[in-house]
């Protein structure tokens, strides 16, 4: 299960709003090899499931996870940040025993 913050999901669906994007468009998050650490999240719109995905929903946002990236993912809070220090999606992630400073790769 990937869990959404309060900030992060007035976000998303700001940006579906903002994009003109249809309630049938839920956010795709996966982990890809790339990055300083190894490991990198990709995070988008998607309205296409596959018969190996996983669909969580958590506030009221679904969240479409492909069956590789889940191992990776599990018990990850997907925060948003619009402060200072950073401005973005953030992935809080259990799983990673590194992170790099950006917050965009990780490794396990």
């Amino acid at each position: 299960m990937i869990i959404v913050s309060e900030k992060a999901k007035e976000r998303i669906l700001e940006l579906r709003k903002e994009e003109g994007r249809n309630e049938n468009e839920n956010i795709r998050v996966s982990v890809k090899g790339g990055g300083c650490s190894g490991l990198m999240y990709d995070l988008g719109f998607d309205s296409n499931t596959v018969e190996t995905d996983h669909v969580f929903e958590d506030k009221g946002v679904k969240i479409i996870v492909d069956r590789k990236s889940l191992l990776y993912l599990a018990g990850t809070t997907l925060e948003f940040s619009d402060g200072l220090n950073g401005k973005g999606f953030q992935f809080v992630n259990p799983n990673a025993s590194r992170t790099c400073g950006c917050g965009e790769s990780f490794s396990i």
